[in-house]
């Protein structure tokens, strides 16, 4: 093993001293700098990520509603929330469907709905009991930044738990699932122009969907590496259509 690594092997086995000594230096302490580097390894120290359930971990559960009796549950709830949010703002782009496309427009949203309740929302990604090919965490509730919509990983290595304390859980609430292509300047725009000019085409709701709600379009991003700049990219033209299912008559 390197020397870092028998320091932090160490620095855990004591973390009850350490945390006890960080302490007494911070109540003599009067440097901000100081005082913020002390108070984030009392805090990052004793935090209790293992913990599942509300009576394990009765702080983290301050402030939420007495319905979530463990951390996975609420954090699944949370990413429901978020992808719910989406399929609101679909919704609401009706009224700026052309008047003969909505009926169809329409159909889509319900189809979108039908599919998201049938994956509970994709609560799965911020659930660290899920499997781990559909979840966005580690087993212990980790997440890395993902980097902004134009890079391949994070510069900064940003990372999180909001599994292990009631800031951290705050915290991860500024963290934004980004649209690669963006969901109100390109995708929903595109769909709503491929149900008015479909001319008798069978538009494929499904790639809309997975651009929308799935990791197919998603990428999960500290608030610093959020761009809100105009991402300039467009849906893959020959996905917005799709070959219509015929049905041969058997003579």
């Amino acid at each position: 093993a390197s020397d870092i690594e028998r320091f932090l092997a160490a620095f855990c086995t004591q973390r009850a001293a350490v945390v006890e000594a960080a302490r007494q230096l911070l109540s003599d302490e009067r440097a901000p700098r100081r005082q913020k580097l002390l108070a984030d390894l009392i805090h990052n120290l004793n935090e209790n990520s293992l913990a599942e359930e509300k009576e394990d971990d009765e702080k983290w559960f301050e402030g939420l509603e007495s319905r979530f009796k463990n951390k996975s549950s609420y954090m699944r709830y949370s990413c429901e929330s978020r992808i719910r949010g989406y399929m609101k703002e679909v919704s609401s782009f009706i009224s700026n469907v052309h008047p003969t496309a909505r009926d169809a427009y329409k159909r889509i949203i319900d189809l979108m709905s039908d599919k998201l309740r049938s994956v509970k929302y994709n609560g799965c990604y911020f659930d660290r009991r899920e499997e781990e090919t559909l979840r966005l965490c580690t087993a212990e509730g980790w997440f890395s930044c993902q980097g902004a919509f134009d890079r391949d990983d994070c510069p900064c290595k940003h990372s999180i738990n909001p599994y292990s304390n009631r800031e951290s859980r705050i915290l991860f609430s500024t963290w934004n699932l980004d649209h690669i292509i963006e969901k109100k300047r390109a995708v929903v725009p595109e769909l709503a122009e491929a149900v008015k000019t479909r001319d008798g085409r069978e538009v494929n709701w499904e790639y809309f969907y997975q651009l929308l709600f799935t990791v197919d379009n998603l990428k999960l991003v500290h608030i610093a590496c959020h761009k809100k700049t105009n991402h300039n990219l467009s849906c893959d033209k020959t996905k917005i259509y799709r070959k219509r299912k015929q049905n041969h008559k058997i003579s």
